[in-house]
């Protein structure tokens, strides 16, 4: 990043990061983010990204409305 002047970047793996790598990222004078294979994950069940839907469930609650005469 220093070598082509960024002033911010984003790291990612699929594994984690020393706590040396978060504190050289925390230090360092540019905004540096770090995403580890756990937060990688997450992100991409949040945003649909290279996952399938395996299974879904519905949850049905009563509906009180519907016994009431009118």
């Amino acid at each position: 990043m220093h070598g082509k002047k960024a002033d911010k970047g984003v790291f990612i793996t699929t594994s984690s990061f020393s706590k040396n790598a978060r504190a050289y990222a925390a230090d360092v004078g540019t905004n540096v983010i770090l995403i580890c294979g756990k937060h990688l994950a997450q992100l991409m069940i949040d945003h649909d990204v290279g996952v399938s839907e395996v299974s879904s469930y519905t949850i049905k609650k009563i509906d009180t409305d519907y016994f009431i005469d009118e």
